[in-house]
């Protein structure tokens, strides 16, 4: 069998129990999440917690899955001793001279996808921790399908909120570096299911943070946001900028910093903060892209709204404020292309320094209203696009966009994708080939 099947038939495997983990009967949320991790790790680890059922009806059908789960990890297993060194030992748990071991949390999501393909070619070493609640399956198979060599990636379905399964991969795993991506993202949602936010990204970060300290894992670069900012009284947006979210997401996103910035005053962990604006595009030659599940849609991003608008996935587009003090009534917003985004991470690990904390904003340092950008989408999809004005979002603010020249300067960076028409055309493409996201063929 060749690396390239073997790779398939394990994720098809993944898919597969991860599907069937998920529909066991009676178990409790932590215990699904806890069988699914364990049966899906691709290290083939078993967890010693048991399982509790509530309704004894049910047990035949549940044995039967057990039964079928237990055949299906020992045919795991044997598929991945294929990235076990020549020793018989996993290349992922050792250090290796020349070689950097990057973990990726939230990386089968947009973003972290794109980091990790992005570092792969770069000849790094990666592995991906998520839980799949945003992320999708289908980004890791893309993956796993171009870089199918033994010792370049690895997946591991784990919930970053368990913070007894996050010490065990950082015990198990021999990590140099890592990229901090999951989270929950969306503005209007952190207003609905605020304690969502707070334990998702600051707790969690902080689940992420001390597992580094406990094993000595010395570089991390955190994914942040423009929006831990708020509502600036003067444009554009530096890193001097006084922080007041206004959101939960924003205030969460702030609070994972604080935690940080208060850490790295006495240690020499290396320490890079990237605040970001809003992201748009993928991949340049269409092997990734942006696939929110169906029910996060109304919270999603405007380029996934517009998408979905010109697909008719969707009767039309709804803009959600016209009133505000701007040029034509609409938000205006940095957006920056997930490349160059991606790009500022990597420039970000490649500067990082023990002792030292950099803090940056990403973006071109040009904002565009939202009507500026769906005139731009309709362009780029070629649909007549219906357009409904509602009234605000909660939690938005009327005008965000930065002042990139410290990255510039200290990391040699330049936003490059900067032509909102290019960028969402490369974007189309991919969403035009992929309707029901990485689901289609």
């Amino acid at each position: 069998m060749t690396a390239t099947a073997r790779t398939e038939a394990l994720l098809h495997i993944q898919a597969s129990t991860v599907e069937a983990a998920h529909q066991l009967p009676d178990v409790t949320l932590k215990t699904r999440r806890e069988f699914s991790g364990w049966i899906l790790s691709l290290r083939g680890e078993k967890k010693d917690e048991a399982m509790d059922y509530s309704d004894l009806r049910h047990k035949p059908r549940i044995f039967e899955r057990i039964a079928i789960a237990g055949f299906l990890i020992v045919l795991c297993t044997l598929i991945t001793k294929q990235s076990l060194g020549s020793n018989g030992t996993n290349v992922f748990s050792r250090h290796e001279l020349g070689v950097t071991h990057v973990l990726i949390t939230g990386g089968a999501g947009y973003i972290g996808s794109h980091a990790a393909l992005r570092l792969l070619k770069d000849s790094y070493r990666v592995t991906i921790v998520d839980n799949l609640s945003r992320g999708n399956i289908g980004a890791i198979k893309v993956l796993q399908s171009l870089f199918p060599q033994p010792g370049r990636l690895q997946f591991i379905f784990a919930d970053l909120g368990d913070a007894k399964t996050v010490d065990k991969i950082f015990s198990e795993n021999a990590f140099d570096a890592v990229m901090h991506f999951a989270a929950v993202a969306y503005v209007g949602e952190s207003t609905l299911e605020p304690l969502r936010y707070y334990h998702n990204i600051t707790a969690n970060t902080l689940v992420v943070l001390e597992a580094m300290v406990r094993h000595g894992v010395k570089t991390l670069i955190y994914s942040s946001t423009c929006a831990t900012y708020g509502e600036p009284e003067k444009m554009p947006i530096t890193e001097e900028t006084p922080q007041f979210p206004i959101n939960p997401y924003g205030k969460a996103k702030k609070m994972a910093e604080d935690i940080i910035l208060d850490f790295s005053k006495n240690s020499n962990m290396a320490v890079m903060i990237l605040r970001y604006f809003n992201v748009i595009g993928s991949d340049p030659e269409g092997r990734l892209g942006e696939a929110p599940r169906p029910e996060l849609r109304e919270h999603g991003r405007i380029s996934g709204a517009c998408f979905d608008a010109a697909l008719s996935i969707i009767p039309g587009l709804k803009v959600k404020g016209t009133d505000y003090p701007t040029r034509d009534g609409t938000c205006i917003r940095d957006y920056i292309d997930v490349t160059d985004l991606v790009d500022a991470h990597v420039k970000a690990l490649e500067k990082a320094r023990p002792k030292r904390v950099g803090i940056y904003n990403v973006g071109t340092g040009k904002g565009r209203s939202v009507k500026e950008f769906v005139d731009a989408c309709k362009k780029a999809t070629g649909a007549d696009i219906k357009v409904e004005y509602l009234s605000r979002r909660p939690g938005d603010y009327a005008e965000v966009y930065s002042d990139p020249s410290k990255i510039n300067r200290e990391l040699n960076w330049t936003a490059q994708h900067t032509n909102l028409l290019e960028s969402l055309s490369i974007a189309w493409r991919w969403q035009k080939s992929h309707r029901n996201g990485y689901s289609s063929p």
